[in-house]
């Protein structure tokens, strides 16, 4: 708006003390435009701007105003004979300027042209104060620039009504002003009130601390605040220092809080992992001294105590304790592997030693059934024979044990079977428990075909008629 001012030099006209030619006279009637030389301006560097205060002034209409504006105008004003222009101000005349030479309605004209440029300029005031973007030292400035050139202005028209509308602009100015810091101090308070919330966020944070919490993810909580501060301090409108740093003070007192809790919470854990540390280096130690021993059992037990003495032992942080972990199994694969290699060479002696006692078990279940006493001695013989090559081959799988040893006893049964009735035909009361005894295993056998009917489990089917084979063998002798 400055760029529009108009100034005197672009008029010519001049005041009673300096008279102007004709030539200069401007008005709607196409009056020639003044021929004035003027000086090139001077245009300051962009650093000598930086240094001075902006000063609002007053934007200046476009010059172009109606005929019938224009005579109302001219009616406060006259030309005297020597050139010299009039206005009328009340019951009074005041001098506003010479044009000699010049015809009396161009010099009218030229200043009723100003008093209207003036008072157009009042209304762009008017127009500006119900702008948003206005601020209170604009219209202070405003209102006093106004406020000299309407004074006493060198112009021809209802001065008086002028007057009367500035008065009414600086009221307005007023009531706008008030209006500006009514927002501003509501504006204030909403920053106030925001920056506030920000700060209670920080100060429950710190209120929260204790051995749960989660330093990292608070951590990040409170660096969010902080942008959340300094976006604020960018973005809103700017609060009285004495609120602001009291709210700083909280907020970095917060912080402290936070920063010091946490500052010893790490010391905390940097002692407890030394310590962890320390007892995990002793297991590794006692790892190492375990690792070649061949006693399988005892020393399995101690590693897995081992174990249980490490999960306890806590934690010496990620990278102590994956370069602590992988001594510790070194130790322990050393001697489980050791005593897997040796399991698995037991195993195969023991599959072998299967193998020969089924050859075995054979050749024993060939020796039954028996049917006489004579028969029995010769099939005892031989199984004791059978059996102390059986001790002598040693330990088959623990799975197969039962099974093989089942059968053994089975042929060993059938045999004293024979044996025990030899015994009892010669006893005085032989036929009278021969008889019961025939009775228990006839029973028994039927029981045993029942049982044998209902079972769903091979193995126990299995069983049951293995024990039915072994009765009937008994029943076959006594009879």
């Amino acid at each position: 708006m400055a760029d529009e001012t108009v100034t005197e030099s672009e008029h010519t006209p001049k005041t009673t003390e300096q008279p102007a030619t004709p030539q200069a006279v401007a008005s709607t009637s196409k009056a020639p435009a003044p021929k004035a030389s003027v000086p090139k301006p001077h245009i300051p560097s962009p650093a000598a701007l930086a240094k001075k205060p902006v000063r609002h002034k007053v934007p200046v209409p476009a010059n172009v105003h109606s005929q019938a504006d224009v005579k109302a105008a001219e009616a406060f004003g006259r030309v005297d004979e020597q050139g010299t222009v009039f206005v009328r101000e009340g019951e009074a005349e005041r001098e506003v300027g010479q044009f000699p030479g010049a015809a009396n309605e161009e010099a009218l004209s030229l200043y009723a042209h100003r008093f209207l440029d003036l008072k157009s300029k009042l209304e762009v005031f008017a127009t500006r104060l119900d702008a948003a973007n206005i601020k209170p030292r604009e219209i202070d400035e405003s209102i006093k620039s106004l406020g000299e050139e309407v004074a006493r202005p060198a112009v021809v028209g209802d001065i008086a009504s002028l007057r009367a509308r500035y008065e009414e602009l600086k009221k307005s100015g007023s009531a706008k002003k008030a209006e500006l810091a009514k927002a501003r101090r509501e504006a204030t308070a909403k920053a106030v009130a925001e920056r506030t919330a920000i700060v209670q966020k920080a100060e429950m944070l710190a209120a929260s601390l204790d051995d749960t919490t989660n330093w990292r993810s608070t951590a990040d909580k409170f660096r969010s605040l902080f942008d959340q501060w300094q976006q604020h301090q960018r973005t809103s409108v700017k609060i009285d220092k004495a609120d602001a740093d009291a709210l700083w003070k909280r907020f970095s007192s917060a912080r402290t809080v936070f920063n010091q809790a946490r500052r010893k919470w790490a010391q905390a854990r940097d002692s407890e992992r030394s310590e962890t540390k320390h007892a995990k280096e002793q297991i590794i130690a006692e790892a190492n001294e375990l690792k070649d021993s061949t006693a399988w059992g005892e020393t399995s037990r101690k590693f897995n105590d081992l174990m249980d003495r490490w999960k306890q032992a806590g934690r010496a942080g990620r990278t102590e304790d994956d370069a602590l972990w992988t001594r510790f199994r070194e130790a322990a694969d050393t001697f489980f592997n050791a005593r897997q290699a040796d399991r698995e060479q037991t195993n195969s002696s023991e599959r072998e030693n299967l193998i020969k006692k089924e050859e075995l078990l054979t050749k024993a279940e060939a020796l039954v059934p028996v049917k006489d006493a004579k028969a029995a001695k010769q099939a005892r013989q031989a199984l004791a024979a059978l059996q102390e090559q059986w001790d002598e081959i040693g330990y088959v799988p623990r799975e197969d044990m039962r099974r093989i040893e089942g059968r053994l006893d089975a042929v060993d049964k059938q045999i004293k079977a024979v044996e025990d009735a030899e015994w009892k035909s010669r006893d005085p009361e032989a036929d009278a428990r021969k008889s019961s005894f025939e009775e228990q295993l006839t029973a028994q056998l039927a029981e045993l075909d029942e049982q044998i009917g209902a079972a769903g489990d091979p193995k126990k089917k299995a069983k049951l008629e293995a024990e039915k084979a072994t009765k009937e063998q008994w029943l076959n002798a006594v009879k």
